[in-house]
């Protein structure tokens, strides 16, 4: 199945593009709210680009933004509003961030933080560490810094893929973070475009001099892919994602060690994977930190395994789009399941979900989470089906296909 593009991959990507110098093609980038957002704040910034259905070229400016001053509405998302202020920063001018009260509640503080450190003048017009902010630029000089990652990762991947546009360059001494492939994601992108991060023990060095512009083919989403496994894995069909492989970037791909610890069958190739349910699913406790964005995906399906489904080291999914640890408790409830949980983990009991309408708290994957669960529990609606534009607008469409091929 021809799962999207990864929306982690086409946001870095398209970060990188516009501090290149040169002409970068993004070859099947994800098209979404998302992405299609991320884009047109580039665009209101003073940077070219020209979508294609099968490629966006963008046209890169390694001084920074064209627009001397700009307003940039970055809609639901945080990978716009996290990564675009620290690429203004490093121009010059004046560039306001805005975005939906959904994405105006969740935190961008460790962040500004961090720039304010190094120099810049960056400005709240109404609550600290919140959208809106006003960056005021003159390009950063750079030097040493501390962060605190542990609320989300992108706060590191905005300074790191920053840093070769700050005169001297950037050593980031990191104090604490969540979610580690996704920063894999970020270093390998930047040394496809022709930099090279140095490790150090309690963080990062990175080096001035900019990014040269390239091909790029952005692989499929593998968060998204995860509902297509746990489809599989929950009815005892087969599903195969092709362009998700052993090389993949993506972390979260590790989801499909999760269901084989369950009880489904797994094969990673070099160029796609495959999980078949094997008619069983068996309950386990397992640390998601480092993959929560399919912490959702698990929980929907858990009231199906034989045994207690315990998710850990999650606190972080409590500042997403929505309070995904308590939402997915709630719906659980709902569904009259028995459902504990704490700051930091959810443990479901197994049992018998009934028919419910779903609370989405406008969060995509709250919708696509028991939308695969749903498949063994007909009846279940959800209260807002359209929040999974943010990342696969044709989900529903899709998903009835794979059912209607499977007969479920």
């Amino acid at each position: 199945m021809a799962v999207p593009g990864s929306k982690s991959v086409t946001a870095r990507a398209l970060f990188l593009a516009a501090a290149a110098d040169g002409a970068t093609v993004l070859r099947r980038p994800l098209v979404s709210d998302d992405t299609e957002g991320f884009a047109e704040a580039l665009t209101a910034l003073g940077y070219g680009v020209e979508r294609e259905p099968e490629a966006w070229t963008v046209h890169g400016r390694p001084q920074g933004p064209a627009h001397p001053q700009a307003d940039v509405y970055c809609r639901d998302a945080a990978t716009t509003a996290r990564f675009l202020p620290a690429l203004a920063a490093a121009g010059t001018g004046t560039y306001r961030f805005d975005a939906s009260a959904q994405m105006r509640r969740r935190p961008v503080g460790p962040l500004g933080d961090a720039l304010r450190a190094l120099g810049v003048d960056l400005t709240y017009e109404d609550a600290d560490g919140h959208l809106p902010l006003t960056v005021r630029a003159g390009g950063i000089k750079g030097g040493t810094v501390d962060l605190d990652a542990s609320l989300s990762s992108q706060f590191l991947t905005a300074l790191l893929l920053a840093g070769p546009l700050m005169a001297e360059g950037l050593r980031i001494r990191v104090t604490g973070i969540v979610s580690v492939p996704y920063v894999e994601i970020t270093l390998a992108m930047m040394r496809r475009f022709g930099v090279e991060v140095i490790r150090e023990a309690d963080g990062f060095t990175v080096p001035p001099g900019g990014y040269t512009a390239t091909d790029y083919p952005i692989e499929p989403d593998a968060s998204t892919a995860s509902y297509f496994f746990a489809a599989a894995a929950l009815t005892g069909r087969t599903a195969t994602v092709p362009g998700l492989g052993a090389d993949a970037l993506q972390g979260d791909l590790a989801f499909v060690d999760v269901l084989r610890r369950m009880g489904a069958e797994v094969q990673v190739g070099a160029d796609a994977t495959t999980v078949t349910g094997t008619g069983r699913l068996s309950g386990l406790t397992v640390n998601m930190r480092d993959i929560s964005d399919t912490m959702p995906t698990l929980a929907a399906i858990a009231p199906f395994a034989d045994g207690p489904v315990r998710i850990e080291d999650v606190y972080n999914t409590r500042v997403k789009e929505c309070d995904r640890l308590e939402a997915c408790a709630q719906n659980l409830r709902r569904q009259g399941i028995d459902v504990a949980t704490g700051r930091d983990w959810i443990e479901i009991r197994p049992g018998t979900p009934v028919p419910a309408e779903i609370a989405c708290h406008g969060d995509h994957r709250i919708a696509m989470s028991f939308s695969v669960a749903a498949l063994r529990t007909p009846g279940t609606t959800l209260d807002d089906p359209g929040c999974v534009k943010k990342t696969f607008p044709g989900f529903h469409g899709f998903f009835a296909s794979v059912r209607e091929q499977w007969g479920v």
